[in-house]
């Protein structure tokens, strides 16, 4: 199927326009997104910010979703151009968590247990004019939610401590004001982190170099907790 124009890459898919409406998010390690468009679906049943789904492109692959085009900035282009400050991107990273993990899971029994998106950080919240939209969903699960703040807080300590990232000093204030804004909610324990730590250290897509950093970020994270 004809893809369009290459919109942007992540660390496992590729975005294409397909026309002003749509765009074509499409997997390198063929994952199937029959459990992602799932979960996509109950979330947005429950008003939860997530991109519409369109439908079924011809010719799609299992690799393929087809989503609704969003304008605006990420979180992580909007921080260092001064269109938000640390605090309010950190009260909205923890809203948006906060109300994920209101929603009632789609499979799980516990009652303990929440939908998880496992990958909250802003190059994942797009500001739209309509509002926040929360994108990429190939990691959500189901399970506690203190594991999916923890998992939030380790990867902004993570990209902090990262010498290739040009603006990761900044990313500090905006760790601190989330876990400020999580501290009614239970924060990021230390039992969590260790998790958290545990799922980043087994993700395939993260470099030698970034495993490396893990017991660094988590103290980051102690240390920054209120």
């Amino acid at each position: 199927m004809h893809t369009g124009q290459l919109l942007g890459s992540g660390r496992t898919a590729d975005v294409y326009a397909l026309d002003g409406s749509w765009v074509l998010r499409r997997y390198r390690d063929r994952s199937d997104t029959t459990e992602e468009l799932a979960v996509m679906s109950y979330v947005g049943a429950f008003g939860f910010p997530v991109p519409r789904i369109g439908p079924p492109a011809e010719g799609a692959r299992p690799t393929d979703l087809v989503l609704q085009r969003l304008t605006g900035p990420t979180l992580a282009e909007a921080l260092p151009a001064g269109r938000l400050g640390a605090a309010e991107a950190g009260a909205l990273l923890a809203r948006l968590l906060r109300e994920l993990h209101a929603i009632p899971p789609r499979v799980s029994t516990d009652p303990e247990d929440c939908v998880l998106h496992l990958d909250l950080h802003p190059r994942n919240v797009m500001l739209t004019a309509e509002g926040a939209v929360v994108i990429d969903w190939s990691s959500a699960a189901e399970g506690p939610p203190g594991l999916d703040r923890a998992m939030s807080a380790l990867t902004l300590a993570r990209i902090a401590l990262d010498p290739a990232f040009p603006a990761g000093a900044d990313v500090r204030p905006l760790l601190s004001a989330l876990l400020a804004e999580l501290a009614d909610d239970g924060g990021a324990s230390a039992a969590d982190l260790a998790l958290a730590r545990t799922r980043q250290e087994q993700n395939p897509h993260l470099t030698e170099a970034e495993r490396g950093r893990l017991d660094e970020a988590v103290n980051l994270v102690l240390d920054s907790s209120p």
